[in-house]
């Protein structure tokens, strides 16, 4: 059986990395799924426990990463982000692609780690919409909304490393253009896919 596919996909926070990805999945025809990460960030409103993250503490988060159990781990807007390798080797073995939904310092990390993977940048059409969307959120105080816009004038800057990069400036359309990608890289790998 032919290994899944290692997807990154990275962008600023505002980019629709998320939206995108839920959109995608619910849409099936892929052998795809998302690798939930874990985090130190307090869980928000509807946030369940190893759905949407993994909600750990500093202490267990250090423990974990000591351990070698983080395919990549990184500190974002103050809190701790990781992909964990349990969510992605064992999947990938099995023929399964997996999707991660990681910033732009993890992404460094992944790419070097993991030199099969397909890494992807997904951007918004406009700095103005990535504010509009980061305060949309209500999810955050101003302090932290600035420090995530600081954070993506960075991130912005090194759009240029990634295999393909996707303009989200249409939801439908910045989907198609994200599953056409993936697809494309399962047939690449030998194994057989339905985009349908």
């Amino acid at each position: 059986m032919a290994k899944g596919p290692l997807i990154i996909l990275a962008g600023p926070a505002g980019s629709g990395k998320s939206t995108i990805i839920a959109r995608l999945l619910a849409e099936g025809g892929l052998p795809l799924r998302l690798s939930v990460s874990a985090t130190t960030r307090p869980r928000r409103p509807k946030e369940q426990e190893g759905v949407d993250y993994f909600f750990w503490t500093r202490e267990r988060f250090a423990e974990q990463v000591a351990a070698g159990a983080f395919l990549e781990w990184a500190e974002y807007a103050g809190n701790l982000y990781g992909t964990l390798r349990s969510e992605v080797d064992g999947y990938r073995a099995r023929g399964t692609g997996v999707i991660l939904d990681i910033e732009v310092k993890g992404a460094e990390q992944v790419r070097r780690r993991s030199p099969d993977n397909v890494s992807i940048f997904l951007t918004a059409p406009s700095w103005e919409v990535y504010e509009q969307r980061l305060r949309k959120r209500h999810t955050e105080g101003e302090e932290a909304i600035a420090r995530r816009l600081a954070t993506a004038r960075e991130e912005l800057a090194r759009r240029g490393e990634y295999d393909h990069v996707v303009v989200n400036d249409d939801l439908g359309t910045a989907v198609t253009r994200l599953r056409a990608l993936i697809a494309k890289h399962f047939t690449e790998g030998g194994a057989t896919c339905s985009t349908s």
